[in-house]
């Protein structure tokens, strides 16, 4: 119960200090994206991304003056784009031009949070690291990683009133999750990742078919990742924040996607928390820089391919943003719930 209480007010404290976030001062490098090109891509993607079905009915008992009867709503499937994800170098350019207030804020308190334990100059910038011979790694990428509330969670209302589609539960804008803010864990000064048994076993939490085709390690979920194609690397790192925000009492300071969840007048049933290379608990869209009108998990196999997934899809500034996508199922409510017939 503490756990989750000092969650929440992370995420309440993250939402105070956009408020008071100052103006960055205006730079010769562009927005890659705004909240109006999102909402275009993610439309775009909806015939093959929202994979909607019928699954069968809800059967709600209403009362009134006259007496009680039982009625009918439809149960349907699919999935809603619960959040966009972005893995970046410079939180003061962010790619989405109306979250950079958002990590403007982060990061003017990130010296003061990392204090003594890390350089400065080095704890402020996202870096490229090869062959570190302090960690013995070769290959390694380092990032910044943010989740937001998925713009597209306004609609909620008008497409709940039609009890056909199963809106997101999000909170459209809400950063759920800002790594400058989670920096003693995401950037490994207090190693408690290191204490997951998959962050010690190799296998346990791989994106990818282990061994013969694997992207990288889930575990531990920080902002180091070892891997030599940087748009997988974005990946992985995407992957880490879904796996941190989908699930509640992690040691990263986070807002659960649970909480604040809309209903939208309608009976949901949500979906498990995201797991690797299973497309049952989410699925990936890129936006930039190549945007996808499709959804997949992260981990095709190209090994045996003369392209890789990473071909057309590397940007020049290491930034990565991706629509995450959650199966919903629902129905729309018309009184006490009775049961679900498939």
């Amino acid at each position: 119960m503490t756990t989750r209480w000092t969650v929440t007010r992370a995420g309440l404290v993250a939402l105070c200090l956009v408020l008071l976030a100052p103006s960055w001062p205006t730079t010769s490098v562009a927005a890659t994206t705004n909240t109006a090109q999102i909402l275009a891509k993610t439309t775009a993607a909806l015939p093959r991304c929202l994979r909607w079905r019928l699954t069968g009915i809800c059967l709600w008992l209403r009362c009134g003056i006259r007496g009680c009867r039982v009625r009918v709503s439809p149960r349907v499937f699919n999935y809603a784009p619960d959040a966009v994800v972005t893995t970046h170098n410079e939180p003061a350019l962010h790619p989405w031009v109306e979250a950079r207030p958002i990590l403007a804020a982060a990061n003017a308190g990130l010296a003061g949070l990392v204090g003594g334990f890390a350089d400065a100059s080095g704890s402020v910038e996202g870096r490229r690291e090869q062959g570190n011979p302090d960690r013995g790694r070769d290959h390694q990428t380092f990032r910044e990683a943010d989740l937001i509330g998925h713009p597209f969670s306004a609609s909620g209302l008008v497409l709940g009133a039609t009890g056909l589609v199963c809106p997101p539960r999000t909170i459209p804008l809400m950063p759920y999750f800002v790594s400058t803010l989670d920096a003693l864990v995401w950037r490994e000064i207090v190693p408690i990742e290191s204490l997951y048994p998959a962050s010690l076993i190799p296998g346990l939490k791989e994106i990818g078919n282990w061994p013969l085709n694997t992207w990288g390690n889930v575990f531990p979920r920080t902002g180091m990742a070892l891997q030599q194609e940087e748009p997988k690397a974005g990946a992985i790192l995407a992957q880490r924040a879904g796996e941190i925000t989908t699930r509640s009492a992690q040691p990263h300071v986070y807002v659960p996607l649970s909480w604040g969840q809309r209903s939208w007048g309608m009976r949901y049933w949500n979906p498990p928390a995201l797991e690797p290379n299973d497309e049952t608990t989410g699925s990936w869209q890129m936006l930039e820089p190549r945007t996808d009108t499709s959804c997949d998990a992260f981990g095709e196999n190209d090994s045996l391919s003369l392209t890789s997934w990473s071909d057309g899809r590397r940007d020049p500034g290491g930034d990565y943003q991706f629509n995450l996508w959650r199966p919903y199922t629902c129905c729309r409510r018309r009184g006490i719930f009775i049961r679900a017939i498939p």
